[in-house]
């Protein structure tokens, strides 16, 4: 499968439009995170704890926004990694090992779709920005590293919205920054949750099913799916 409706009914499918701009979530979306877990074996951890460890941040993150609060997504993981790996056998200082794990986001690199499925989509005129949990810092060296930091008209951040997605303020901030009504805009991400959040905030939403696991039917379907970005530009430009 390469892209198909998540809609139930012709009827829904058939209104979906283009966007004028796109909304990218950056970590796991277009940053490949699987060498994290080298980064734990470097320093003794065991590579599964990487996985369980980003949900926690994620979690965390989720809960201090739901009670009004904020923190930044580093700051987060390195006080659970610090909790997390306190009782292990590492290699080195636990300081150290948090230090080396949290230098991996600066080191990686995109999935191999997303050069071939940005271009795709500039081609299209549609108007790229990104909204990330994380850092600007890190999208913007992710990006340079593989030469398309020219085809995004912003990089956003949550920190200065002052709520995580998948709250609305983070959205709207985001719509704000471009100067568009949700309704002109489609956030793209593989994460269910995000998808939930803007899709509740107005936006069109395509979910990137990268993992190959079915979408959870507790979250509203996303508009579009996709395995790959190459393959959600050219359902895009199949529609007006």
């Amino acid at each position: 499968m390469g892209i198909a409706p998540m809609r139930s009914g012709n009827n829904d499918y058939e209104n979906i439009r283009r966007p004028h701009v796109i909304v990218f979530d950056v970590n796991e979306t277009l940053s490949d995170m699987s060498p994290m877990e080298e980064r734990f074996t470097d320093v003794g951890a065991p590579a599964h704890l990487a996985a369980t460890w980003f949900a926690g941040l994620l979690r965390d993150g989720f809960a201090l926004t739901a009670v009004g609060s904020t923190a930044r997504m580093a700051d987060i993981g390195s006080s659970l990694l610090r909790s997390r790996m306190a009782g292990l056998s590492l290699t080195c200082d636990l300081g150290e090992a948090v230090d080396h794990i949290m230098k991996g986001f600066a080191g990686l690199d995109l999935h191999p779709d997303v050069v071939e499925g940005v271009g795709a989509l500039c081609r299209l005129g549609i108007r790229l920005v990104t909204l990330t949990n994380g850092s600007t810092d890190l999208a913007r060296g992710l990006f340079e590293r593989a030469g398309i930091l020219g085809s995004f008209e912003r990089l956003l951040s949550v920190e200065a919205a002052g709520a995580w997605k998948p709250a609305p303020k983070a959205y709207a901030y985001a719509m704000s920054q471009c100067d568009v009504q949700p309704r002109e805009a489609m956030l793209v991400a593989v994460h269910p949750w995000d998808i939930e959040g803007a899709g509740r905030a107005g936006l069109g939403t395509a979910w990137l099913d990268r993992s190959g696991e079915s979408y959870p039917d507790h979250f509203r379907p996303a508009d579009l799916q996709a395995e790959t970005l190459t393959a959600l530009a050219e359902r895009l430009e199949s529609i007006e």
